[in-house]
């Protein structure tokens, strides 16, 4: 991992430009190859990034100014101007054990990689934990008409948690093989989800699936029981 924090103006072309003007900011290259910008505000999202495989190549301008170009499998590319260093280090960080969910929410996960569609007709699974570069979601399925799902699952579904999935899917949807069809849609399924967070998911387009989690579990079957 290695941590530059320098006053740094980025510049993103793709299928879409933004632009940061010249401001301190941490630079954050990881191991796996991902860049990410990051500012003293906005939680933990980053400004801008870009996710492996991509390549960085560190120059200078023709007046002299340390410039970044990195470029992403599609030619995307991230070009930051460096104004000035403030701080750089590097750290091995090792292997990660991975986030550790507690006994409820991890096997909610399992029980609806068995069942994708109980969360919509149709939806099969591809893969659990599909890893990006800010964090694995959960479930990724495809619907019946071969379009992307990503799915976020938690106990209690609050606006964190949309958040979270509006993130991953910002990314999902920068991949041309994901989005060859059309682009990556989102689930957020929680035992429960907080009415703000249902606004929230909605305005977002993201669909949100309320989970049975003893219907699952096949211990409260509505075809069986007496009452």
């Amino acid at each position: 991992m290695r941590l530059v924090v320098a006053r740094c103006q980025v510049d993103y072309a793709g299928r879409l430009t933004a632009h940061l003007p010249m401001a301190t900011r941490v630079l954050m290259i990881k191991a796996d190859g991902s860049v990410l910008v990051h500012s003293d505000g906005g939680s933990y999202k980053p400004l801008n990034w870009m996710s492996p495989p991509c390549t960085l190549r560190e120059g200078t301008t023709d007046d002299g100014q340390v410039e970044w170009t990195v470029t992403s499998k599609t030619a995307d590319t991230l070009r930051i101007l460096i104004e000035e260093v403030v701080h750089e280090s590097s750290h091995d960080l090792g292997i990660d054990p991975g986030l550790q969910k507690d006994g409820v929410e991890k096997h909610l996960q399992e029980l609806l990689a068995e069942h994708p569609a109980s969360l919509s007709p149709g939806l099969t699974l591809v893969r659990r934990e599909f890893p990006t570069a800010i964090g694995p979601v959960d479930l990724m399925c495809r619907d019946g008409e071969g379009l992307s799902v990503a799915v976020e699952i938690k106990r209690r579904g609050e606006i964190d948690g949309v958040e979270q999935l509006t993130r991953y899917l910002e990314l999902l949807n920068r991949e041309p093989l994901l989005t060859s069809k059309g682009p990556v849609r989102g689930i957020f399924a929680a035992q429960e989800i907080k009415p703000q967070a249902r606004v929230l998911a909605t305005d977002r387009g993201i669909a949100c699936a309320v989970v049975d989690y003893d219907a699952l579990r096949g211990i409260d079957d509505s075809e069986h029981r007496l009452f």
